[in-house]
């Protein structure tokens, strides 16, 4: 049964829903009732309970103060809040005291009894795990109090140098273990959630002690079986693992059955995932500390590769290399100032690709995404209106990466400011684009008299240049400069021939050509007949 304190200042509300709920059928108990948060904090402190039915607004200590009174002092206790429709957005705040669930007033009996239901499977979920806390916690104050202890602190201590090594093999031959093989190598085994890599949880972290307690009995049990050395707990919830063999060759491949059979047993048992890592052999124990530094090491590249790995730097060699990002920094940037999406798109994943098949630790990786963060801001810099917003944009950005528990996570942001620099750069180039080609229309116009006019006389106009000019005045028109001017030009040649009287040289001069041979020429090319035979025809 589960205990409950109901609190409100209106007698007759405690009475009604004392009376109206089935307390016994629900499997709980009303031990008590009061009329406000002082008289429940008192009665807490000298008898606890599993669930507190509150009002809000209460004399001498509101719901509000008592919820954070419980949460503070009683986190285990579970908290339901009445609230009149005024309060109810206020009451919604007190989620910060692990507030459960909340109730409009008026509270009806079948509405309270729902609740109540899935309350109880809430205190279920939460008395089994308390169980099953309890029960990791006396398996590993067992543990503490026998001599696998001693033995595990001596075996790090060798492996990590921490004391002299002849000190620990003393230390582990008076516990009955003998190192006495031709090659030894350092395993570590390290679980994903406690890594970094994930957001812990309060049971988490307090289960943290027990499940390495739990993973390291696995794996005493799988190298015990193959006989192939022994495990250890080390201080920071990791195991190791201490292979010994006097067959390398042959043992490389057992050693990697060992480690697969370890990381199935666990997640078949407790549904974790964890990463393992092998240093290489040494032949020496005061060498030991070698394979385990390396073995230490590799395990800092699961931020770079993600959890459940298993690394065997007898193979892999790979660690520690360097990313070349050059060529693709000046893909990504040609992309962004020509707003080529699958330029972009591709630059990107190459980049994500040549850091992670480098092997560089989260350190290095976090400098090459600054890298790319950089020139991102950089082209967008060049011609933002506002370019301190996207200098504080990627100031953000470059501290922001570093926090991130994943490279995954941090490149995520790297591709967000990526496609806001495009989108931006898209935006920017279709109005200034646009802006510029109506400008060119207008000199076109103004100017088309002038026989030395040309693509280079607009583009020094506008400052810009002539290939860029060509590609915006081409999309904004569907015409070429060429074939604009020549238009132009005719169009104003025709009305001359309409209008007056000049002849073909003296029309072909005032319209841009040198050449009135040219301009003839030109001029039938368009219309599909002279110049003569259009003034004979069109003069008015």
């Amino acid at each position: 049964m589960y205990r409950v304190l109901l609190v409100d200042d209106e007698i007759l509300v405690r009475e009604a829903i004392s009376a109206n709920i089935d307390w016994n059928g629900l499997g709980y108990q009303l031990v008590g009732d009061c009329q406000n948060g002082k008289e429940a904090m008192e009665f807490v402190q000298k008898c606890p309970v599993d669930l507190v039915l509150t009002d809000i607004c209460m004399p001498y200590m509101d719901g509000m103060e008592l919820s954070c009174y419980l949460h503070d002092n009683y986190p285990e206790t579970k908290i339901i809040i009445f609230s009149g429709f005024g309060e109810f957005e206020y009451a919604k705040k007190a989620i910060q005291y692990n507030v459960s669930e909340y109730l409009l007033k008026p509270v009806t009996a079948v509405e309270l009894t729902e609740i109540l239901k899935k309350m109880k499977k809430t205190l279920e979920s939460a008395k089994k795990e308390e169980q099953k806390l309890e029960n990791l916690t006396k398996n590993s104050e067992e543990y503490r109090k026998n001599k696998q202890m001693i033995r595990s602190q001596a075996i790090s201590s060798l492996v990590t140098r921490s004391q002299e090594p002849d000190a620990c093999v003393k230390k582990l031959e008076e516990l009955g273990v003998f190192l006495e093989a031709s090659d030894y190598r350092v395993a570590v085994v390290s679980i994903d959630i406690y890594s970094g890599l994930y957001e812990q949880s309060m049971t988490q972290r307090q289960e943290s002690a027990l499940m390495a307690f739990v993973v390291y009995n696995i794996s005493d049990e799988v190298v015990r079986n193959y006989e192939a050395g022994i495990a250890y707990q080390e201080a920071n919830n990791r195991v190791g693992i201490l292979f010994q063999t006097n067959k390398p060759m042959e043992f490389s491949r057992m050693a990697e059955v060992i480690c697969k059979e370890i990381k199935e047993k666990v997640y078949e048992t407790m549904t974790l995932d964890i990463s393992i890592a092998v240093g290489s052999y040494v032949k020496k124990l005061e060498d030991l500390h070698l394979s385990y530094d390396e073995a230490d090491k590799a395990l800092e590249y699961r931020y770079l590769l993600g959890g459940k790995l298993f690394l065997n730097m007898e193979k892999d060699k790979k660690f520690g290399g360097e990313a070349v990002l050059e060529d693709q920094l000046e893909k990504l940037t040609s992309g962004l100032q020509k707003n080529r999406r699958e330029e972009i798109q591709e630059s990107l994943d190459t980049i994500q690709e040549r850091i992670i098949e480098s092997r560089v630790n989260k350190s290095r990786a976090c400098l090459y995404l600054q890298q790319v963060l950089r020139t991102i801001s950089s082209v967008v810099e060049k011609i933002h209106s506002n370019p301190r917003s996207v200098e504080e944009r990627k100031e953000e950005l470059l501290n922001s990466i570093t926090s991130q528990r994943t490279f995954q996570d941090a490149m995520e942001q790297v591709e967000e400011f990526a496609w806001e620099a495009a989108d931006y750069m898209e935006r920017e180039n279709s109005s200034s684009g646009k802006r510029q080609a109506l400008q060119a229309l207008e000199y076109i116009q103004e100017h088309y008299a002038q026989q030395d006019l040309s693509l280079n006389t607009v583009c020094s106009y506008l400052g810009i240049s002539t290939s860029h000019f060509s590609t915006i005045f081409k999309e904004m028109t569907g015409e070429t400069f060429m074939e604009v001017l020549i238009r132009t030009r005719m169009d104003k040649a025709k009305e001359l021939l309409e209008h007056t009287t000049l002849k073909n040289y003296e029309i072909a001069e005032r319209v841009g050509f040198s050449d009135p041979h040219y301009f003839s020429i030109s001029f039938k090319k368009m219309t599909g007949m002279t110049p003569t035979v259009y003034a004979r025809k069109n003069h008015r």
